[in-house]
């Protein structure tokens, strides 16, 4: 009865023992998830670095000194007092963009990295600032940007910290100065509003004129091309009639008329010509002789037969 109470007793102590095994062993099975590492020291010292992957902690040996993210991370740090070069006190807060390339680095090579990260960023803001002046500080965003990120990320490289970007978020100088400002973009808008209107008014005063130029070549054109119109067809009347003329001489011609009707066509003309608003009329002396013979027919048809 007593052996078989201690086959018993064995039993479950076998059971007990293998599922604390077990329960040991799925403790110690660590899974390490994408874009993160973990610093694995042994006995107290650095042992490992595990990337993404299933792995097995040797219990009471290893521990897992860090977990780190390998993603970009952001820092907003609060605004920092500064003093520009010509003695302005501003308020600038910074905003960093870093990612840690080496885990034992950043585990082992600075206490509070991100504090460090932030001191270390307010110094490096202030010796920038100190050597410009306020307007120039306030126009400066990049140069300044760049100046810091590249300070910080050689400063960084012993922490295995990659600084990637570092950005003012805002930069706040005092009320009075603000409110100088303020006043100088008023001043500033005005005079382009000013200058605005009267370029407006320039531009008006220009079309206008333009306008009127335009409407008198347009009405000159039109006077032209009637006085053109008004010549040809002028023109065209005096060649019509030219050419009647003409036509009316050929006709004579190849008729082969005498001197007499000559001399009648050229009475005929001057006849023509006496109706007119001509006031001296030079008659040839052939033209005069037919004409003396014309008065005189004139006279013997007027003249009564005698009665038989």
């Amino acid at each position: 009865m007593d052996f078989e109470l201690y086959i018993n007793w064995g039993v479950v102590g076998i059971i007990v023992l293998i599922a604390l095994v077990i329960a040991l062993l799925a403790a110690n099975i660590k899974v390490v998830p994408q874009a993160h590492a973990f610093v694995i020291e042994r006995l107290g010292a650095y042992h490992a670095t595990w990337s993404t992957g299933l792995h097995l902690k040797i219990p009471f040996i290893d521990r897992i000194a860090k977990k780190v993210s390998l993603k970009e991370q952001v820092i907003d740090f609060p605004p920092q007092p500064v003093i520009t070069k010509d003695n302005v006190t501003m308020q600038i807060d910074t905003v960093v963009y870093f990612q840690i390339t080496d885990s034992k680095l950043y585990a082992y090579g600075v206490e509070r990295p991100i504090s460090a990260i932030e001191n270390l960023s307010a110094t490096t803001l202030r010796n920038i600032i100190g050597e410009m002046e306020l307007d120039h500080t306030l126009t400066s965003r990049d140069v300044i940007n760049s100046k810091i990120r590249v300070i910080l990320d050689e400063a960084t490289d012993a922490w295995g910290i990659k600084v990637n970007r570092v950005e003012l978020k805002n930069i706040i100088p005092p009320k009075a100065i603000q409110e100088s400002m303020e006043k100088q973009m008023k001043a500033e808008r005005e005079r382009r509003e000013a200058i605005l209107v009267a370029e407006g008014q320039k531009q008006s005063a220009i079309l206008v004129a333009q306008g009127e130029k335009e409407s008198m070549v347009l009405r000159a054109d039109a006077k032209r091309e009637a006085q053109i119109k008004e010549a040809q067809g002028q023109a065209e009347a005096l060649m019509t009639v030219q050419k009647a003329l003409a036509d009316s001489l050929v006709l004579l011609n190849e008729a082969a008329p005498n001197d007499k009707v000559l001399r009648l066509k050229a009475l005929e003309a001057f006849t023509k010509a006496a109706d007119g608003k001509a006031t001296k009329i030079i008659i040839p002396s052939e033209i005069q002789g037919m004409a003396g013979l014309a008065t005189s027919l004139q006279e013997v048809w007027q003249t009564p037969s005698p009665k038989e």
